[in-house]
């Protein structure tokens, strides 16, 4: 199997969160840049693609002008491209925009870390969703999952509006309140 296959692989299941409601049926993973370069250093292999890269699969796609992957090898280790296994970091730089479902995060970096379940983007980064009508955008803005957790430094926050919430005069004086004296004639 195609060693940028596996990593490619492994980065779609590290991404944003999948949406709860629907599940997307299974597709191919496909990696596409103007160029790869593929290397083994001990236990690990990398790859840094670079130009136009394109990462789709399940739900997901990935667009950036670079991206740098680590995982782990199994099976022959003296093999010029071993089996990978597990996806250990990935790292999408310039322009890099991420759909998935019903959200896309645009920003100029997003670190993928596998290992802590957290994704980090930084460089005026936005998510907007669609599906709630929230955006959000910030100086660094940290996706936990598995916590259904945000954290975002510097926030900007737009959402729907809100129903309005003031004082209606014609309600019913609150508890407590006197009622207001009747007009004079």
């Amino acid at each position: 199997m195609n060693p940028l296959r596996l990593l490619a692989t492994a980065a779609c299941l590290c991404a944003l969160p999948a949406a709860q409601a629907q599940e997307a049926a299974p597709q191919p993973t496909v990696l596409t840049c103007d160029h790869s370069d593929i290397w083994t250093v001990g236990n690990e292999t990398h790859a840094l693609c670079t130009g136009s890269v394109t990462l789709t699969g399940t739900d997901l796609r990935i667009l950036c002008d670079r991206l740098e992957m680590t995982a782990e090898n199994i099976g022959d280790k003296t093999s010029t491209i071993p089996t990978l296994d597990k996806f250990n970091y990935l790292l999408a730089i310039g322009h890099v925009r991420i759909v998935q479902g019903d959200r896309e995060a645009t920003c100029g970096r997003a670190e993928v870390l596998p290992r802590d379940n957290k994704i980090v983007l930084t460089q005026e980064p936005v998510v907007i969703d669609r599906g709630t009508g929230w955006t959000e955008a910030g100086e660094t803005i940290t996706v936990l999952r598995g916590e259904r957790r945000v954290i975002v430094e510097k926030p900007r926050m737009t959402g729907p509006p809100v129903k309005d919430l003031g004082f209606n005069q014609e309600e019913a004086t609150p508890r407590g309140a006197a009622a207001p004296a009747a007009p004079a004639k």
